[in-house]
């Protein structure tokens, strides 16, 4: 890869982290322990892999991880030991966000942002779960289990977080000129 071509992926990622990151404050449902409906703010995270590849979207999936705990203040788990905080560190922000870089798995199918919104929202929605089960147990409501209890509670802002994303991914593709889209060459 050329120094121009880096220099342009690197400036693209950037600029969407920092827009995933805005979108991200605009939130439309707060849950007591963590997690909210946002504006569209995974897509460009999607984005950047899709249009710049695996290690490109993988790490900008991190970063961007990496600021939302900062947002968040991330807090501890209820076992507050040093292994706990950087498994729910590694669950929630890590892994959850860094699994969006995956999109670039989907480069070449002819829906493949919004096949990769379904599939990499899915696998962060699944990183949720874990860490629930592991770590936020002990929150389950009265009565639930704790698996029942991390789907359910999860499934509150992943859920429609996945039907938003591939809506908007979907839209993108069909009304948004290919090439402000398309990936780029190598």
């Amino acid at each position: 890869m050329n120094g121009r071509q880096t220099v342009r992926k690197l400036t693209e990622s950037a600029i969407l982290v920092a827009l995933g990151f805005v979108l991200s404050y605009v939130r439309i449902k707060f849950l007591a322990y963590g997690g909210s409906i946002t504006a569209l703010s995974m897509l460009p995270i999607l984005l950047i892999g899709y249009r710049c590849g695996i290690l490109w979207g993988l790490g900008s999936g991190v970063v961007y991880g990496l600021l939302q705990a900062l947002q968040e203040g991330s807090l501890a788990p209820p076992a507050s030991g040093l292994g706990e905080y950087f498994a729910m560190m590694a669950l929630d922000y890590v892994f959850a966000f860094g699994v969006l870089g995956l999109s670039a798995l989907f480069r070449k199918s002819r829906c493949g942002l919004a096949v990769s919104s379904v599939v990499c929202l899915s696998l962060r929605y699944v990183c949720h779960i874990a860490s629930g089960v592991i770590l936020w147990g002990s929150y389950a409501w009265e009565g639930w289990a704790v698996w029942p209890y991390s789907i359910a509670y999860n499934g509150t802002f992943m859920l429609p977080e996945i039907i938003f994303t591939t809506a908007a991914a979907y839209l993108m593709t069909r009304y948004i000129p290919a090439r402000y889209i398309q990936p780029l060459k190598k």
